[in-house]
């Protein structure tokens, strides 16, 4: 595509290269009624395409750059937002104890009784 955009560009300067080669010859422009503007005439054919032409570009450029900001608004709105994984909560604390005192699991075995034997096992002949 910039190829064929320096080419038809070339091709632009090139014409009207030829056309001022042909065409310079001095030319009267009366503005108003006291101002009178001698110029050649490719300046005056160089200045009324400058007329038309740069207010169109710089149109066509302003709606270029507003289309690639929407665009961009949109492609940043269409993108996948990674939803972060919270830690599991921790347990509930546990209910305080109605007793007066804290109380252990496990009671505390005494030092003045001897600890139960152990139970027999069954082996494999029995």
């Amino acid at each position: 595509m910039q190829v064929v955009r320096t080419i038809v560009w070339v091709l632009l300067v090139v014409a009207l290269a030829l056309f001022s080669i042909a065409n310079w010859t001095p030319v009267s422009l009366r503005v108003w009624d006291g101002l009178v503007i001698d110029t050649m005439l490719p300046a005056l054919v160089i200045l009324a395409f400058a007329l038309g032409f740069v207010p169109m570009w710089l149109l066509h450029r302003a709606a270029q750059w507003q289309a690639k900001r929407r665009i961009a608004a949109l492609e940043l709105a269409a993108r996948p937002v990674p939803v972060p994984v919270a830690p599991p909560a921790p347990p509930p604390p546990a209910p305080p104890s109605l007793a007066p005192y804290p109380q252990s699991a496990e009671p505390a075995a005494s030092p003045a009784e001897p600890a139960p034997p152990p139970s027999p096992t069954l082996g494999p002949d029995a």
